[in-house]
């Protein structure tokens, strides 16, 4: 590919660490804190964990190098870089894609302000002022006026913050804010986690989180079930990495930072559970096995604790800060789609995505009936398949020595050969088994694993 097809110059990263802030940062997002607790409450604790870190290191890292591969490759993000990377049809591969993101971004982003919202919760806790946080949630079905109005707000307050670091670009927005947000992340998670594991009972949770493994319980549902979780914890799916892999420059080392990136992830969602468990089982609460954890059966537990309202004040704005990092990868690529592929100047771009993903906001605020769909279909079945195509994009449709000529930049030594295979054939059948799991169990409603 010649130099002059790349389009204009792109941004890229000005540190190491900022880098690995955006890229971590990008990765924890919602999932890693709210999902991968409950997950492992709903696939029975020890045996989920063990298999979820082999899949974040065997499987999950190399999806994300192919990711990075693409967007560095092609210096483009969803839209343009299916096509330049050489995928049949990949205009329209990247522009269904594209629009995906459209409609994950709207009911995540009202995810987020719930979150949001049960954090104020909290602070007004401190002043006595009993807020219910949980009247933001939708109602599992019909219409209530309460919640659609305080999400109508809330809403509006997390895609226009989004827009404000968005105007401002890669370096002095995004990459700045996560330099903030992702230590502040980690701080939060090991002040909760030193607070968990000091109450009266902890060790039950702890032994339940982490102790007695057992080889028969490592099921396929379980497995399954991991492998899903993996790549929705680390942002996969086609999206979003391969954007922020557009603005990775060549003295960057794929490998490196795929690897940190997978270990700072997961270790977000292993740190949560040590903040949750511990805590849950030393009040006698009911570890969960539904996404209603972190909004129902935490905020009880910190009632329970002595100053609880700070620490329920720490975990929301900790998992405020990882979700709102996300949705703004979420917006990067549509601004990237259009700035990319238009005239457009960056701010008009930025106000015209926030406008319509506030529309498409809307529809899920209603009730559960609708959410509940909206992600199952937009975000973790969606998200294998885009990351499908990347994985084969960048390992099957860019030429063989472009590619490994990719993975080997700002690296002393050519990318091993036998990994390029196996992000050739492995990663490809591991993210199909995923996406066959989730077809069959969440759209035919049939579990073959029992």
């Amino acid at each position: 590919m010649k130099e002059q097809d790349l389009g204009p110059k792109r941004e890229t990263f000005t540190s190491f660490f900022g880098l690995l802030m955006t890229m971590i940062g990008v990765a924890v997002g919602l999932g890693a804190i709210w999902r991968f607790p409950y997950m492992v409450g709903k696939f029975g604790g020890a045996e989920f964990v063990l298999f979820y870190i082999i899949v974040v290191l065997f499987i999950g890292i190399p999806a994300l190098m192919a990711e990075w591969t693409l967007g560095r490759y092609t210096k483009r993000g969803t839209l343009g870089s299916y096509e330049k990377g050489g995928f049949p049809g990949g205009k329209l591969v990247g522009a269904f894609l594209f629009f995906i993101v459209f409609w994950a971004t709207g009911y995540y982003s009202n995810a987020v302000g719930w979150v949001g919202f049960f954090a104020l919760g909290e602070l007004f806790n401190a002043f006595g002022i009993n807020l219910n946080a949980a009247a933001i949630l939708p109602p599992q079905e019909g219409f209530n006026l309460t919640s659609f109005l305080l999400q109508l707000l809330m809403t509006a307050f997390v895609i226009f913050s989004c827009g404000i670091v968005l105007i401002k670009g890669l370096r002095k927005g995004i990459e700045k804010i996560s330099k903030w947000i992702v230590p502040s992340l980690f701080s939060i998670l090991i002040i909760l986690i030193f607070r968990s594991v000091t109450l009266r009972g902890a060790s039950e949770g702890i032994k339940w989180y982490i102790g007695g493994f057992r080889f028969s319980e490592l099921t396929p549902s379980v497995m399954a079930a991991a492998m899903g979780m993996a790549f929705f914890s680390m942002s996969l799916g086609g999206t979003f990495m391969v954007i922020y892999g557009s603005y990775l420059n060549k003295q960057a080392n794929i490998p490196k930072n795929a690897i940190l990136t997978g270990i700072g992830a997961s270790t977000a969602g292993i740190l949560a559970g040590f903040a949750i468990f511990p805590a849950v089982f030393s009040f006698g609460l009911d570890p969960g096995s539904d996404p209603a954890l972190i909004f129902s059966i935490l905020p009880k537990t910190f009632v329970m604790m002595p100053a609880g309202w700070l620490f329920g004040l720490l975990f929301f704005l900790g998992l405020f800060g990882a979700a709102y990092l996300s949705d703004v990868a979420a917006f990067e690529v549509l601004v990237g789609g259009v700035v990319d592929n238009s005239k457009a100047k960056r701010k008009k771009a930025v106000l015209f995505i926030c406008c319509i993903v506030y529309l498409l906001a809307i529809p899920p605020m209603i009730n559960f009936r609708i959410f509940v769909p909206w992600d199952l279909i937009f975000g973790s079945g969606m998200q294998a398949l885009g990351s499908l195509l990347a994985v084969l994009t960048s390992v099957w449709c860019i030429k063989r020595a472009e590619a490994l000529k990719e993975l080997s930049e700002g690296r002393t030594k050519p990318f091993p050969l036998f990994l390029y295979w196996w992000m050739r054939i492995v990663v490809p059948i591991a993210i199909i088994f995923v996406g066959i799991n989730w077809l069959l169990e969440y759209v035919f409603k049939i579990n073959i694993f029992g």
